[in-house]
């Protein structure tokens, strides 16, 4: 039997049927969707999320420029990206590799940091704008 016949083991289904043209677009925006809805179930993105909701509060008592907006905005989706990519990180290396091991812990780490550092960036931006924007400009 080739690969394509054999039956899945268990807990696992066949791969999907890969759409092309527009079809693909449609199924790459569902899928895009989906990992949003996931992603909203993460504490530390939720945390993330209010934190993005005070800043753009205090941008406006600040009174930033429209290009601080933006600049947020897009450390904002950055932050959101690396959110992302953690959580997938997490979700495999639970999947992969249930019992704790060092490598586990490691790539779980490593994801993370990469979060930590995005974050960094945009508390640092925005204590910017808000404190020394105004002083240094």
């Amino acid at each position: 039997m080739d690969a394509k016949n054999t039956s899945p083991r268990d807990g696992q289904t066949r791969p999907v049927d890969k759409h092309t043209g527009i079809r693909h677009f449609f199924a790459a925006a569902s899928y895009s969707l989906g990992g949003a809805k996931r992603l909203i179930g993460e504490a530390a993105f939720r945390h993330e999320l209010i934190a993005f909701a005070v800043a753009m509060v205090a941008f406006v008592i600040a009174g930033a420029t429209f290009f601080q907006y933006v600049a947020m905005a897009i450390l904002f989706l950055l932050m959101m990206a690396f959110e992302a990519i953690n959580t997938a990180i997490e979700e495999i290396v639970d999947r992969v590799s249930p019992e704790i091991s060092e490598m586990g812990k490691h790539a779980k780490d490593l994801g993370s940091f990469a979060c930590l550092c995005v974050i960094v960036a945009n508390c640092a931006y925005a204590f910017y704008v808000v404190f020394l924007a105004r002083f240094l400009g």
